[in-house]
């Protein structure tokens, strides 16, 4: 069967992972610890893309990030994890050789507990793969812990504590994440200023060069394209870096446009508001005021 580049593929099960990639049937319905070198598949055979309708969280031994010792910041090379949350579409593997571990998680087997709300507060279930999280080798050394222990649960025994102990291993994998997670923030800082800087630039420009007069108030999707990062990545940056996201950090430009703008010049508030590319300009007003406790008139008349 020749591989269907554009064809999408939707696997709603476990068990429809474990056969697509040749696995024996998983023990447990609604979890699965995977070693991926046992994964046997002909890439030709595979869908373009696939969708599952459950969480996998993959570390892979070859993920390695690129030292770069003289900006200040570096990635480990003792491999990464990468998360994918139910729905997400992503490229079905192309085959080459890779080692490492993966643990499938349906959101049926959350139920009842609090993670299962909480895990959707998870940004890094929305990064996109260049964006993995690189582990040192404690760090890596502390997800396999983890790992080894919810595979033992899955292989030595199925009784009623084992749901409780693997929804606790799988809770506490996603807290080390998110510690790991904002170490790498810290570790890559050189580099994560020097996106801020261009994220400055990005935004000066396009009120410059009035794209928001034809395009609008532009979006965290639009500046996230132009860095080449995911939307949720570059919020969560932002937050280590600056302690806002990215849609705080378009409001605040958008009312340091507005201050600009109402005490250069004589245009009126609509006039600004339709610069800066709002539709109305009552919702100019409302930022503006929520920021600065007072509105565009009130700022033009103190100003003067």
């Amino acid at each position: 069967m020749k591989k269907e580049e554009n064809l999408i593929y939707k696997l709603e099960s476990l068990t429809d992972f474990h056969r697509m990639f040749g696995l024996i049937a998983p023990r447990h319905p609604l979890v699965s610890f995977v070693d991926i070198q046992q994964m046997k598949f002909e890439p030709a055979n595979l869908p373009g893309a696939l969708i599952m309708d459950f969480y996998k969280i993959a570390f892979k031994a070859g993920l390695c990030g690129k030292a770069r010792y003289g900006q200040n910041y570096y990635d480990f090379g003792e491999g990464g994890l990468v998360f994918t949350s139910p729905g997400q579409v992503f490229e079905s593997p192309d085959g080459s050789a890779t080692s490492g571990y993966m643990l499938l998680v349906h959101p049926d087997l959350l139920l009842s507990y609090p993670i299962a709300k909480k895990i959707k507060q998870y940004g890094f279930f929305s990064y996109a793969a260049n964006e993995a999280l690189h582990l040192s080798e404690q760090e890596r050394a502390t997800i396999m812990t983890i790992f080894n222990i919810i595979d033992e649960e899955l292989t030595s025994r199925i009784d009623d504590f084992s749901q409780d102990v693997i929804v606790s291993q799988v809770e506490l994998l996603l807290n080390y994440s998110n510690r790991f997670y904002k170490r790498q923030f810290i570790t890559r800082k050189a580099v994560n200023n020097s996106q801020l800087q261009q994220l400055e630039e990005l935004l000066d420009q396009y009120f410059t060069t009035n794209k928001a007069v034809i395009q609008g108030i532009p979006t965290v999707q639009y500046l996230a394209e132009q860095l080449h990062l995911s939307p949720s990545y570059l919020s969560d940056m932002l937050r280590a870096l600056t302690g806002e996201n990215a849609q705080q950090l378009i409001h605040h430009k958008l009312v340091e446009k507005a201050k600009e703008a109402l005490s250069t010049s004589n245009l009126s508030v609509a006039e600004v508001a339709y610069q800066l590319g709002f539709e109305h300009p009552q919702s100019l007003t409302r930022l503006f005021k929520s920021k600065t406790k007072m509105s565009p008139v009130d700022f033009r008349k103190s100003f003067n």
